[in-house]
């Protein structure tokens, strides 16, 4: 998932952190969504105390008891001379979805006024083995939210209705979801439809066969986050031209490429070279506007990461460092247009564009998915059919190959 940045039709102007440019969420007005309730010592709330004494936090917070009716979404005046650039359009949205502090175990720091207020510093941080037990456990949560989010993908759902099954999913999971309010953002998730490059805001747009569909998950779970994010095709494959067939899958293979060069001692640069040098001669090209980011108790911090080629060293990847790679592929132009909502980045010529995510744990002797697919998670046609490495892909190291393996056997034998 990604940070702040204006996008416009021939240029994008990042608005960058103190010391990072992370892969970037926009700005976008809403008010404060928590459902109010006094915090008890077992909600456990995390909240940033050096947040104290500043001005402007959001109205709220927990001394009042909010319900769904009483939350009004702020929107921009319609702008009737917008040109898409594409065919997909915004449709109405729903009110924003309330969170009850006692649901959840912790809240992230920006959740009562969508400012977030740690950024993790310039370092790559080393996560301790407490924190790796505290990821794991997040990772997982948010691979079965998402897992849940893609078994309603079809025909006549909107992604509405795929926000409040994600909603739903993180409240039974006592997690909280990352997006909402990150920065102001409305919804429980990101929900992407063709030529949407990141950032789709869920909407009453029913699902059409044929479209393609990125959910974007990131949970807030006991302190640390959880990100991923993959492909659904409404109608399933044989609903699906052959140019989009071939542009997930090489967004898929080229990502499983990247991923298997990760292990300690290798660059970082090595990751966007991999997934350039990959896609251009299929067609297709890689966004340089957003890129992936270092993840943990905070939502976006160091390192970026690159999915182009950066002609320069960067740092090396050392066991312990935790974080996504997520590229975002497309048909055409890899520049992105941004809609009147501040939030949507669509493709600038109209074509579609796909993307697929990992949190990845750096392990001593190669890398885990640390929200890698689990027994039920379904096999899609395109991890049946890569170059790469066929099947449902966990890791590089021992163990995670171990895994991958016994899943992969199930799945054959389930057929």
């Amino acid at each position: 998932m990604m940070t702040m940045t204006k996008l416009h039709l021939a240029a994008i102007i990042a608005i960058t952190a103190p010391t990072y440019r992370t892969d970037a969420f926009l700005l976008s007005p809403t008010p404060p969504l928590l459902a109010a309730s006094r915090p008890t010592s077992t909600t456990s709330l995390n909240m940033n105390k050096k947040a104290k004494g500043k001005k402007g936090g959001g109205g709220g917070g927990f001394a009042k008891k909010v319900i769904t009716n009483n939350i009004k979404i702020k929107k921009k005046p319609a702008n009737p001379n917008f040109v898409y650039a594409g065919d997909i359009r915004p449709h109405e949205q729903s009110p924003t979805r309330i969170v009850d502090p006692d649901v959840v175990l912790s809240i992230p720091d920006y959740a009562i006024d969508g400012r977030p207020k740690k950024t993790g510093g310039r370092d790559i941080e080393i996560k301790s083995p407490q924190d790796i037990v505290k990821m794991r456990a997040s990772g997982k949560a948010a691979r079965q939210v998402l897992d849940i989010a893609g078994r309603i993908v079809k025909a006549g759902v909107t992604t509405d209705e795929i926000d409040a099954a994600v909603h739903a999913a993180c409240m039974e999971r006592g997690a909280y979801p990352s997006p909402l309010n990150y920065r102001n953002f409305p919804k429980s998730c990101c929900t992407s439809v063709n030529e949407v490059i990141c950032h789709g805001i869920p909407d009453m747009r029913p699902l059409e066969d044929g479209d393609i569909v990125n959910i974007d998950i990131t949970v807030y779970l006991d302190g640390f986050h959880g990100d991923c994010s993959e492909m659904f095709v409404v109608g399933g494959k044989e609903a699906l031209d052959e140019k989009g067939q071939k542009l997930i899958q090489t967004t898929y293979d080229c990502w499983v490429q990247s991923m298997e060069l990760v292990k300690p001692g290798v660059n970082y640069n090595v990751i966007g070279k991999s997934i350039q040098d990959y896609v251009t001669p299929r067609g297709f090209s890689s966004v340089r506007a957003f890129c992936g980011h270092g993840i943990g108790d905070v939502f976006h911090c160091a390192p970026n990461i690159y999915h182009y080629t950066v002609n320069q060293p960067l740092e090396d990847i050392v066991a312990g460092h935790v974080f996504t790679i997520e590229p975002m592929i497309c048909e055409g132009l890899h520049e992105p247009y941004s809609w009147p909502d501040d939030w949507t980045a669509t493709t600038v010529d109209g074509g579609r564009s796909s993307q697929f995510e990992h949190t990845l744990l750096v392990t001593e002797d190669g890398v885990e998915a640390l929200t890698g697919k689990l027994e039920d998670s379904p096999l899609q046609f395109w991890e049946e059919e890569s170059a790469i490495r066929k099947g449902i892909w966990l890791g590089t190291s021992g163990n995670a190959r171990e895994r991958a393996e016994e899943l992969n056997d199930s799945k054959v034998e389930a057929k």
